[in-house]
């Protein structure tokens, strides 16, 4: 719901003709087409977290749901399309940037290039990216729009402050709180009736806890003419309200579905330029919270740091990436709200199959799950948030040459508000520091080394682990031919074509004649290979 709430910013393809886009939110006719935006972007992603995380659970067994992710939705709705279209890229354009994004993604699947990258990314940076991404997501859940509304930030001195005010009591211009700090209704419903019993609830492992968090805050919120409730006396609250009262309905999306625009020559550079923004962005962003995900549930090879099935899941990721953007929707991922899944002890892919069975209710009762407040919601990604820092722990602190780039990545994830710009700071400190060090250790052959540099984590650019699928395949064949040629050197195939059939000739003139070939038993090391 917030991530629909996220995109809908954008405004989708409604047409606003004022030169400040922030006037447009004062046009009632650009604001009710924006709320239809986010229905229909509410049923988008519904339909295609549905069908992606069924697709997933299916092919990998891991517990690990696919949907748009919150980093790449933020980057798409306000840095490439911007507020309310105001970005150098139009919405479709950018949808169609996506869809050629999702194809170039299966190439690099299919060839190991993403595997490649992934294993290059040193374990430290790996356990960083888990704890930003819980940074991240509290500060998502604490803020207006997509959470509980106790932080806000400005363009001022002060870039991010307290707040809990009532939505109308923050100043337009600095977007800071005019007073009523920490008065708001909604917030302290979300806190105690989201967050602290939540919490209660997991004290007892009751595994529905954050279902009953969410449910309850909703349900408080619904009635109108009350102070939280999500359907105020304006026209934006009387739409909403007009379509949470159908209850169960199937809405045709008009005006997301199928909106990519092909028109992209008017655009050229800038096309490009979403083109490979997008693809560099979803290498990090979306490989590194794939990767946060499976760590999180504890199934990471510790020998060189893949998963079981990569190839596979990266291919499925890709294959949603490119349907995401013929729905309307920004880049499909590894969804980082999995880890309330994966803590309430989701282990296969019956978890990831059951999260996509549930989405597609939500496309049949789309007014229900599009009427849950994002203070009702923003408890349940604090916790999750909470969870996952716990992977901080595993971050070597003990050298400075890991310790610093670490903490870059923990830093900017959440302050850049980008998962992306947090691995690229860490990745830069992380090659300049350790790259300048090793030049002063070898120059001085060992002589100076700084504090603890026995302790760093070993690094190297050969990423360790299997070889791409059709290097292992050409491989093989190659071994297996070497083997018959050195091991039966006057050996010839049979008729039927196979190579465990093979068979010596006892003289020159049988070799004529291959019904009169004389069989004898093979060599027991190259049997065995080829029993195998």
């Amino acid at each position: 719901m917030y991530g629909a709430s996220i995109l809908s910013q954008t405004g989708g393809p409604c047409v606003c003709d004022e030169k400040n886009r922030i006037d447009c939110d004062k046009i009632d006719s650009y604001a009710i087409c924006k709320e239809e935006v986010r229905r229909d972007l509410i049923m988008a992603t519904s339909a295609i977290a549905a069908l992606s995380s069924i697709l997933f659970g299916l092919s990998t067994n891991l517990p690990i749901a696919l949907a748009p992710g919150m980093g790449l939705n933020a980057y798409f709705a306000f840095q490439v399309v911007g507020y309310n279209g105001s970005g150098n890229i139009p919405y479709g354009v950018a949808l169609t940037a996506i869809f050629i994004e999702g194809l170039v993604f299966v190439f690099l699947a299919l060839t190991g290039m993403r595997q490649w990258l992934v294993k290059l990314i040193p374990s430290t940076i790996k356990s960083a990216t888990g704890a930003g991404i819980g940074l991240f997501l509290t500060e998502i859940g604490l803020s207006y729009g997509t959470g509980i509304g106790a932080i806000t930030g400005g363009w001022n001195a002060t870039p991010l402050s307290i707040a809990g005010c009532p939505i109308e009591m923050i100043d337009p211009e600095t977007e800071m709180c005019r007073g009523g700090l920490m008065s708001s209704p909604k917030m302290w419903t979300a806190i105690s009736a989201g967050l602290l019993l939540t919490v209660y609830l997991m004290a007892f492992r009751v595994r529905y806890a954050f279902i009953i968090g969410i449910a309850l805050v909703s349900v408080l919120s619904w009635p109108r003419g009350t102070a939280i409730t999500y359907f105020p006396d304006t026209p934006e609250g009387d739409s909403r309200f007009e379509w949470f009262r159908e209850i169960t309905s199937f809405r045709p999306m008009k005006h997301t579905l199928n909106a990519l625009d092909w028109n992209v020559g008017q655009h050229g550079t800038q096309f490009a330029l979403a083109l490979f923004t997008f693809l560099y962005v979803d290498i990090i962003d979306a490989t590194a919270t794939m990767c946060s995900m499976v760590r999180f549930c504890g199934v990471v090879e510790n020998t060189n740091g893949d998963f079981p099935r990569s190839t596979i899941a990266y291919c499925c990721d890709a294959i949603s990436i490119s349907i995401s953007a013929l729905f309307g929707c920004s880049p499909v991922t590894a969804f980082i709200e999995s880890g309330a899944g994966i803590a309430a002890g989701g282990c296969t892919g019956l978890t990831a199959m059951t999260t996509g069975l549930f989405f597609l209710l939500a496309v049949m009762f789309g007014p229900i799950f599009s009427s849950v407040p994002p203070w009702a919601t923003g408890p349940a990604l604090i916790l999750v948030g909470c969870m996952m820092t716990r992977q901080i722990t595993e971050i070597n602190w003990r050298y400075i040459g890991d310790t610093l780039p670490s903490f870059a990545v923990i830093a900017f994830v959440p302050f850049s508000y980008s998962v992306a710009y947090g691995i690229i700071a860490g990745m830069f400190l992380y090659t300049t520091i350790n790259l300048s060090i090793s030049l002063t250790v070898r120059i001085s052959g060992g002589r100076i080394e700084p504090e603890n540099y026995d302790m760093k984590e070993y690094w190297t650019w050969k990423a360790p682990g299997r070889k791409p699928w059709y290097v292992r395949v050409f491989r093989n064949i190659s071994s297996s031919r070497k083997t018959v040629d050195e091991s039966c050197p006057e050996t010839f195939h049979t008729s039927n074509g196979s190579d465990c059939e093979m068979v010596q000739v006892a003289s020159y003139d049988e070799r004529k004649d291959v019904n009169t070939r004389v069989s004898i038993s093979m060599p027991e090391q190259t049997f065995s290979r080829f029993s195998r």
